[in-house]
C-alpha cells in the first residue's frame, strides 16, 4: 500500500515544533492569570495574603463564595445583565440582519447613500456628552433600556452581514419570487437559514459586548438595584470592604475571607457564565467571519 504521507524537510519540522511550542506558551500566558484568580478565590485568607504562584488551591475553602453571594447586588446585577444581554442580543442581531439585507440589495433606492451613512458612524461619533443628552431627552436615564438601545446596531456587524448576504446566489431569491414568496418570506425562510454561521458570529459579538459593558451603567443608571453585573464587580473591586459592609458582611469578622479573596471570587462569578456559553458558538466564529469577508 502506497504511503501518501507528505514528507517534511528538516526546516519544516523545526518550524512545526517551534510553532506548537510558541502557541502552547502563548496559551499558558493567557490562561494562567484567570487560573490564578480561581485558585486564589478557593484558598484561605492566610494563603491568599502570602501571594505567590497558585497552581492549585492552598487550604481549600469556599467561604469566600458564601460571603460574595450574601451580597444582594450580585443577584440584581445578574438579573440586569442577563436581561440586557438576552434582549440586546436578540433584537440587535435581528435589526442588524434586516439592515444588512436591505443594504445588500443594489436595486434599493439610495442604497449607496445609506451605506455611506452607516460607514460614516465607524469613523465619527457624536461623543459621550451628546449621547448622554440624547438618552436623557428620550427619558431613559435610570432605565435598563438605556443599556440596550445605544449598542443595538454596530456598523461593523452590518457590513459583515451585508457582505455575506451579497454572496448568496440571487437565483435562490428569484426562484422564490416565481413561487410567490415576498421579501419577508425570502428573508426569514431562505436568507436567514443559509446564514446561521454569520448570524451566530454576530450574536456572539453582541452577547460578549453586552455582558462586558459597565460604562453604560456608570453613565445612565443611578439606582444601584439596576446596575449591570460588571458595574457591581467594578464597585466591589474598587471598594471591597465598603461593598461587603453594605451587604451585611464584615470582611474582618470573616476569618477565612480577605479583600483579596473577595475580589478573586467576584471576578470568577462575573466571568464564568460567558465562558460557559462561548464554546457552544465557537464553531461558528471563524466560519462566520471568513464567510462574511467573501464579497465586499
Amino acid at each position: 500500500m502506497a504511503n501518501n504521507k507528505i514528507k517534511q524537510s528538516t526546516g519544516e519540522k523545526v518550524f512545526t515544533v517551534f510553532n506548537y511550542m510558541f502557541f502552547i506558551i502563548l496559551s499558558l500566558v493567557m490562561i494562567y492569570p484567570f487560573w490564578h484568580v480561581v485558585m486564589s478565590s478557593l484558598s484561605s485568607a492566610d494563603a491568599a495574603m502570602q501571594g505567590g504562584i497558585f497552581l492549585w488551591p492552598r487550604e481549600f475553602t469556599i467561604d469566600t463564595y458564601e460571603q460574595v453571594f450574601k451580597n444582594r447586588s450580585i443577584f440584581t446585577g445578574y438579573v440586569t445583565t442577563l436581561m440586557v444581554t438576552v434582549v440586546g442580543t436578540v433584537l440587535g442581531t435581528f435589526f442588524t440582519a434586516t439592515t444588512a439585507y436591505a443594504l445588500s440589495k443594489k436595486e434599493m433606492p439610495f442604497s449607496g447613500i445609506f451605506l455611506f451613512l452607516v460607514v460614516f458612524t465607524m469613523l465619527f461619533s457624536g461623543g459621550m456628552i451628546p449621547n448622554y443628552l440624547l438618552i436623557k431627552d428620550l427619558g431613559l436615564i435610570n432605565n435598563r433600556w438605556s443599556l440596550i438601545l445605544p449598542g443595538l446596531i454596530s456598523a461593523y456587524n452590518v457590513i459583515i452581514m451585508k457582505s455575506y448576504f451579497q454572496s448568496i446566489p440571487s437565483s435562490l431569491e428569484e426562484s422564490a419570487k416565481i413561487d410567490g414568496a415576498n421579501e419577508v418570506i425570502i428573508f426569514l425562510k431562505i436568507i436567514l437559514p443559509l446564514s446561521k454561521a454569520t448570524v451566530a458570529t454576530i450574536a456572539l459579538f453582541m452577547a460578549v459586548g453586552y455582558w462586558n459593558d459597565y460604562f453604560s451603567t456608570v453613565l445612565y443608571i443611578n439606582d444601584q438595584d439596576k446596575w449591570a453585573l460588571q458595574a457591581v464587580l467594578r464597585y466591589m473591586l474598587t471598594n471591597t470592604n465598603q461593598a461587603m459592609q453594605n451587604a451585611g458582611v464584615s470582611v474582618v469578622a470573616a476569618t477565612n475571607v480577605t479583600a483579596t479573596t473577595i475580589k478573586s471570587a467576584s471576578i470568577v462569578v462575573a466571568t464564568v457564565p460567558i465562558l460557559i456559553v462561548y464554546p457552544f458558538v465557537q464553531k461558528y466564529f471563524v466560519k462566520g467571519v471568513m464567510i462574511g469577508g467573501v464579497k465586499g
